[in-house]
């Protein structure tokens, strides 16, 4: 079964620079391994639409997906209906609001779908390999934004 995924990154700027470089989710290549676009008609907020391609090696796969929680400099958060994944950035003061912890989640509380399994399991490796990957990816794209934003 797979498993909820979480880590978190501390940054030294404030959440309202934070927010600038997070929630503009088509600018998600620049920092994640998988990641390669993220195409969005309009602004980042609730209920957009997105469809974004991935990519492992060899192995290309397109994804869609819709902002369902959009809190500025807290949190913004998407849902895949292709496989019911919810993931989410969070943002969170520290320091009286001169840094910032910034975690991102993977939820899949409420399991995903038989085709999301089959595909995992025959072309990504497996549940446990996948998610090895998905979790060190998640670790490479939050170091990415906070030296972006650090170097801002």
């Amino acid at each position: 079964m797979p498993e909820d995924l979480q880590t978190s990154i501390e940054i030294d700027a404030p959440p309202s620079d934070v927010w600038r470089v997070v929630h503009d989710l088509t600018r998600m290549p620049e920092w994640s391994p998988q990641c390669r676009k993220v195409m969005a008609r309009g602004p980042m907020a609730q209920g957009r639409r997105m469809i974004s391609l991935n990519r492992a090696g060899w192995k290309v796969w397109p994804m869609r997906s819709v902002i369902t929680d959009f809190e500025p400099e807290r949190l913004i958060a998407f849902r895949m209906p292709d496989n019911h994944s919810r993931w989410v950035f969070r943002l969170e003061p520290l320091d009286d609001g001169a840094r910032t912890r910034l975690t991102e989640q993977r939820d899949v509380s409420h399991g995903t779908t038989r085709a999301s399994q089959q595909l995992v399991e025959w072309f990504l490796g497996g549940e446990q390999e996948f998610e090895k990957d998905l979790l060190s990816g998640m670790r490479q794209t939050l170091l990415g934004m906070k030296r972006t934003i650090e170097n801002a």
